[in-house]
């Protein structure tokens, strides 16, 4: 086991998105949406969580590299009335790509997600029938030669 040798690649421009869905009750939803959920703002809270984990992703996936994140975008869709989507997109000028720390990203975001609503998603027996994140996937990655 070890970490793939970058020492001899050039400093690329590289890119990724990722993206992932959290399915919800639709009324939770619409808490999200009108900004009634009790923990605060879900869309603030969970942009400042996915760039929080973007910079740690090499502390939590043992053989990632270390990487200088030099720009993180956080989106947010309501596809559907029981769905949340977020999409991140990382940057940097490294010797390897950004697509863990895309997806790392993308799965914080939900789980912080999936935090701030639990309240409103537990049955009476406190399980969490509707609630699931799906669809995790990188969407795309870039790579060019630096000028």
């Amino acid at each position: 086991m070890s970490m793939v040798d970058v020492t001899g690649k050039k400093l690329v421009y590289r890119e990724a998105v990722a993206e992932g869905v959290i399915r919800l009750r639709p009324e939770t939803v619409r808490l999200i949406k009108e900004g009634r959920v009790e923990k605060g703002d879900v869309f603030d809270v969970t942009r400042v969580a996915v760039v929080l984990a973007v910079k740690k992703t090499s502390e939590l996936l043992p053989l990632t590299h270390p990487i200088p994140v030099t720009h993180v975008d956080v989106g947010f869709d309501i596809p559907t009335e029981d769905s949340v989507k977020v999409t991140v997109r990382v940057k940097t000028i490294a010797q390897t790509g950004v697509e863990m720390e895309a997806l790392t990203g993308v799965v914080a975001g939900l789980l912080n997600i999936w935090d701030m609503v639990k309240k409103y998603e537990k049955d009476e027996g406190g399980q969490y029938p509707y609630t699931r994140i799906e669809g995790v996937r990188v969407v795309s990655k870039v790579k060019s030669e630096t000028s």
